[in-house]
């Protein structure tokens, strides 16, 4: 089996602290948004979006010098955030191969991954280079991606695009053609060479090509050679893949502290399209939900969400988010959100044709939340049995979609015990500590066989509870006719009565 030509895509992001800030916040798309890095007084500009670079902010301004200019608004660098995005970014760029590398410096964000091989799956190089994109303006970023057989080639280009050109392909062969026209600071010089450069009069990549490479290396050294290869586009590089791990997180840091709940359920609404929209990718739906809110002083308020079947509709989420948050508020503002989803597999209902039509599951998951909310967490949910014999024990479960196969023979109960209420007086003839003869509503019953006895109780402070026992047993009529009864006998008052009745 012959192997594919190399091809190596690069996904570019400029302005990654800006642009990991403002995902997540609509309303500040149409402003002219700077982010700060940096300790006071000392802060300088490190990311700005579109919109603030038109309005003549700079990188490395003061944070008095952007006071200077009319509306702009002023965030601060949020490194876990930018890690947060970039994660995402890279899970982004493993849905289209599964060898990635990450090249990240400070404020991009650049990987490139091993396109060969996915023209069976993706089309044409260049079709691929938009699918990426369009990937990447799904989860709210805008980026370049550029597609090249020499991966430091596609590299290179993506950092020298302008005007506007978010996608390109290199053809093969044409590797230095291409890189010859961009500036020479696309090769990743260092400050020493920039300037070495511009004495020399040498302002593009075509320049750098034609310099003789004995005298180039003579006079810059070693690296000189990785220069010229650079720009010939003919620079080897073996690719050392990263595990992406798929991780459904998203959150936000809050300009100031928040206490009104419709305000953070506006917040929600875009944090919850991400994760649904992520998960979707790979066909998968939100099975739960667990926000973390960073309250005023330090302290955290966390609560999960588990609807009956995993859903990707936001709106349903948001419904049953806000009547949890309603029943259980924090109490302090808050500072900072922070999402986290476990996926599952999508739901599949399978009707007949002339069956009824099922309630839709998160109809049910709303009603129980409001239910919920009225009688108060733990008292919704089905009745279970607590593992003893004492009558009307039980405990509340939440509901759950049990499996439709049916139960096996070790797990079926062949029985069911009908209790009575209250428990009829009987007479009851003793033989060897066992009963022997029951005389229950005008009928005498010859034991057959006898279970027991079983001490009802198990309360340590109450004594009298423990004075009385419990005997399953069955009986025959002359009849013939059968008595499968539960005796309870209080030893104390010398009193026998039947329980129960078992079906």
């Amino acid at each position: 089996m012959t192997r594919p030509p190399e091809l190596y895509a690069c996904v570019y992001v400029r302005e990654l602290p800006a642009q990991a800030l403002l995902r997540l916040r609509p309303e500040l798309h149409d402003k002219p948004c700077v982010v700060l890095e940096g300790e006071p007084p000392s802060e300088s500009v490190c990311a700005m979006n579109t919109r603030a670079r038109l309005h003549g902010l700079r990188h490395g301004m003061t944070k008095v010098e952007v006071e200077t200019f009319e509306n702009v608004m002023v965030l601060q660098r949020s490194p876990k955030i930018e890690a947060a995005v970039r994660t995402i970014l890279l899970e982004c760029a493993g849905a289209f191969s599964p060898r990635i590398e990450d090249r990240s410096i400070n404020g991009l964000f650049v990987c490139v991954l091993d396109a060969a091989g996915t023209e069976g799956l993706f089309g044409p190089p260049l079709m691929l280079a938009k699918h990426i994109r369009q990937r990447l303006r799904s989860v709210g970023i805008v980026g370049s991606v550029t597609i090249s057989a020499n991966l430091h080639t596609a590299v290179c280009l993506a950092r020298g695009l302008s005007g506007g050109v978010p996608v390109r392909v290199v053809p093969r062969g044409e590797e230095a053609k291409t890189l010859a026209p961009l500036p020479v600071t696309v090769l990743g010089i260092t400050e020493a060479q920039d300037e070495t450069f511009r004495t020399w009069g040498i302002r593009s990549v075509a320049a750098v090509a034609a310099l003789p490479e004995r005298s180039l290396i003579s006079r810059l050294g070693q690296d000189a050679k990785r220069l010229l290869q650079l720009a010939h586009g003919k620079h080897p590089h073996l690719l050392q893949p990263i595990d992406v791990p798929f991780v459904l997180e998203e959150q936000a840091e809050l300009d100031s502290p928040l206490d009104d709940l419709e305000s953070l359920l506006f917040g929600l609404s875009t944090m919850l399209e991400q994760l649904i929209v992520r998960a979707r990718s790979r066909v998968l739906a939100l099975a739960s939900v667990t926000i973390t809110l960073r309250l005023d002083g330090g302290s955290s308020h966390e609560r999960t969400v588990n609807p009956r079947v995993p859903t990707n509709e936001k709106k349903l989420w948001l419904k049953l988010l806000q009547l949890d948050l309603e029943g259980h508020p924090p109490n302090a503002s808050i500072l900072g959100v922070h999402l986290h989803a476990e996926p599952g597999a999508t739901s599949k209902v399978q009707l007949g044709l002339f069956s009824p039509q099922l309630p839709e599951a998160g109809r049910l998951d709303v009603t129980l939340a409001k239910i919920t909310a009225i009688v108060g967490e733990g008292n919704v949910g089905m009745a279970v049995l607590d593992d003893t014999r004492r009558f009307g024990d039980f405990h509340i479960e939440p509901f759950s979609i049990t499996t439709a196969e049916p139960p096996s023979a070790a797990t079926a109960s062949p029985m069911c015990l009908r209790l009575l209420r209250p428990a009829e007086r009987t007479r009851v003839e003793i033989h060897r500590g066992q009963p022997c003869e029951v005389h229950f509503r005008s009928r005498r019953y010859t034991v057959e066989r006898v279970y027991g006895p079983w001490l009802k109780g198990g309360d340590w402070w109450n004594e009298s509870i423990w004075g009385n026992e419990q005997w399953d047993v069955i009986g025959k009529a002359v009849d013939s006719s059968l008595l499968v009864c539960r005796l309870s006998h209080d030893f104390i008052l010398k009193d026998w009565r039947v329980a129960g009745l078992y079906d």
